[in-house]
């Protein structure tokens, strides 16, 4: 049997790591929404390498800004950040209907504790798993690092290295488990106008 040595180890070590990291797409170049589509009322515009989703002052503004790309199983890493008033929240629709302004598929809410019913965690018509439901887990107006799999009816959230959401639909609608756009969440709340942002965002195919 033939045994490499510890530099040969090194080496193929990397090479893996190399490899598994050039899987991964870059969605944001930190420059423009060239590889995004707008869809509804809300406003979004890149700012110093950030992507910023918001309702331009009015709180009745929203929408969604989606991938043109559409992506069936995949990873997803993100930077976000999130406006603390009201019962502002955002979220990222997984497979989404493209050129539909509401969600179709599954979200994985990102939310404030402090707003009751609006936590971190996984969401369609009703919650799947509430996550961060005691909000221990998010840094407030700080940048959250979020990781997402979505691998047909299993859906794992990280959120700043703690795992909130493991979990795997036992009866999906066919149209959850089907090729679709990921969109972006942005809408006000309780007459106040929100915002969010968004950076460092990449996504990696599974199918």
């Amino acid at each position: 049997m033939k045994y490499l040595t510890p530099i040969a180890l090194l080496l193929a070590s990397s090479t893996l790591l190399f490899a598994a990291d050039s899987d991964w797409k870059v969605l944001f170049d930190g420059k423009d929404l060239s590889q995004f589509d707008q869809v509804g009322s809300a406003k979004w515009r890149v700012e110093d390498g950030v992507i910023i989703g918001g309702q331009d002052g009015d709180p009745k503004r929203s929408g969604l800004l989606t991938t043109k790309e559409r992506f069936k199983d995949f990873e997803i890493e993100l930077e976000v950040m999130i406006d603390e008033h009201g019962k502002y929240n955002s979220g990222v629709y997984l497979r989404n209907q493209p050129g539909v302004g509401g969600r179709t598929g599954y979200q994985v809410n990102i939310g404030r504790g402090q707003a009751e019913e609006y936590f971190a965690g996984l969401y369609t018509d009703h919650w799947l798993s509430k996550g961060d439901e005691h909000d221990t887990i998010r840094k407030v107006l700080d940048w959250n690092k979020v990781h997402i799999l979505a691998k047909g009816p299993h859906v794992e959230v990280v959120l700043n290295r703690q795992k909130v959401v493991d979990y795997t639909d036992t009866n999906p609608p066919e149209k959850f488990l089907q090729k679709g756009v990921i969109a972006f969440q942005t809408y006000g709340a309780e007459g106040h106008a929100g915002w969010v942002k968004f950076r460092n965002i990449r996504v990696r195919p599974l199918d």
